[in-house]
């Protein structure tokens, strides 16, 4: 009987005590008292110089895969990355003191957030594709990919033009980097511009209203500055479910950026779309400059009348008329917005000129490709999913559908004998292959979504 109580007494304090200390009290108490003070405690004390980084870097996991996602959703994810790499450029800024390019520490930190999807440029200036991402491929019915090897154009002279302008102009030890944005009714030459300033092709354009569909952003690397712009959908009339959602958009962009370039084409008469646009930016805190684009198609009588009519709507913090396909007072432009940017290290590593996903931007060659020749209510129909892309060797495969809302339009898209798909397959690819600088084989299908601009499901299956 002595020697039962003894073993009873014996697994309270060894048998069970000792598993239990395993989880909450003996096991981890010991090796915390150590882990503090030797281990984790030096860790600990690192981690918060990094956990920027760290945090930053999980989300390309989330966004590694933004076809899936709605317009809403990547404009969160961009939000949270946008918050990410200023705290860690800010805290690089702390540590290290702020230089003219910024914090070593901000760099590595925004460079570990941002590699969801950049266009990166090599030591050569040739622009490398994204590791295991295909490019594009020919429609169904077009041609196959030639045999010859195609390589990307790089990126464009006009990139380096701004840096060799801007260092002559400015060197007061003030670095700036913010985000701009470019707004105005559909076919304003936005994405014309804004392409023209980045100095290489990242949005899409066409002489149809409303062909800008996402948010894209494009990034100026300058000594002084860092631009990074933002293209937004033309804001109009909503008719459908989509239009709602790319009018959410714009307001969206209006409240994230610094600097807000309200484009008034210069060979059209203001309107009610201008009037409107006007009243609403009344209210925001960014600075508002009027952009006057097109000027090289008037005269200068039509130009000064244009110009006395924009400054009578607002009172904008400045006033220029540009020209972005001759490059008339782009650099000008260029230097109004940065000059209101605020004093911040770099939010960019230097060799992305955009954080848009590859996927996303082949889909909109693709259907920048489609609105060639067409007319009517297609182009507002036509939308472009890349299904799949694989990397064999020097070949990138493409798979992409189109969608359109009727069987009369797939008619349309598909040609005679499928003759107008292969002429869109081949001058997608062309734009696609400069875009990633690799050899390209797409496959195009042509699909019908009924209705799908005032379908929920359709749209967010479509990434709307």
């Amino acid at each position: 009987m002595a020697d039962q109580p003894e073993k009873r007494g014996q697994a309270p304090k060894k048998t069970p005590a000792a598993l239990r200390g395993q989880a909450p009290k003996k096991t981890p108490a010991a090796p915390r008292g150590q882990a503090p003070k030797k281990a984790p405690a030096a860790p600990r004390g690192q981690a918060t110089k990094k956990a920027p980084a760290a945090q930053h870097a999980q989300v390309p996991k989330k966004a590694a895969d933004e076809r899936h996602l709605t317009a809403g959703e990547r404009n969160e994810l961009r939000r949270q990355e946008r918050r990410a790499a200023r705290r860690a450029a800010e805290q690089g800024a702390e540590q290290g003191g702020r230089s003219r390019g910024g914090s070593g520490a901000g760099r590595a930190s925004t460079a570990s957030g941002t590699p969801n999807a950049p266009r990166r440029s090599g030591s050569d200036g040739k622009p490398t594709g994204k590791a295991g991402l295909p490019t594009s491929s020919q429609g169904r019915g077009a041609a196959s990919a030639d045999s010859s090897p195609r390589t990307g154009k790089g990126v464009s002279p006009k990139k380096h033009r701004h840096k060799a302008a801007s260092a002559a102009k400015r060197d007061d030890g003030v670095y700036r980097a913010g985000f701009a944005c470019f707004v105005g009714r559909p076919n304003a030459g936005k994405s014309t511009l804004t392409n023209a300033i980045v100095g290489q092709k990242i949005a899409i354009t066409s002489n149809k209203p409303q062909t800008t569909r996402h948010v894209i952003r494009g990034i100026l690397h300058r000594p002084d500055a860092q631009l990074v712009l933002v293209d937004t959908p033309g804001l109009h009339r909503p008719r459908t479910l989509l239009g709602e959602r790319l009018n959410d958009l714009v307001r969206e962009v209006w409240s994230e950026t610094d600097v807000i370039g309200v484009c008034f084409p210069a060979d059209e008469p203001i309107g009610r779309g201008d009037r409107f646009i006007s009243s609403e930016i009344s209210e925001l805190k960014a600075k508002v400059i009027a952009v006057v684009t097109k000027v090289d198609l008037v005269d200068p009588a039509t130009l000064a009348q244009r110009l006395l009519d924009v400054s009578e709507l607002y009172d904008f913090a400045e006033i220029v008329p540009v020209s972005a396909v001759s490059g008339h007072q782009v650099e000008t432009l260029t230097d109004v917005m940065v000059k209101y940017l605020p004093e911040s290290p770099q939010l960019y590593p230097d060799d992305v000129l955009t954080d848009e996903p590859e996927q996303v931007l082949i889909a909109e060659l693709i259907r920048e490709a489609a609105l060639e020749g067409v007319r009517d209510e297609l182009p507002h129909s036509i939308a472009v999913m890349v299904e799949e892309m694989l990397v064999e060797g020097n070949l990138t495969r493409i798979y992409a559908d189109l969608y359109v809302e009727r069987d009369s339009q797939k008619s349309i898209v598909i040609g005679t004998r499928g003759a107008r798909l292969k002429e869109v397959g081949s001058r997608a690819r062309t734009e696609i292959e400069n875009l990633i600088g690799r050899r390209v084989y797409l496959d195009l299908h042509v699909r019908v979504a009924k209705e799908w601009q005032r379908d929920p499901k359709q749209l967010r299956k479509l990434g709307f």
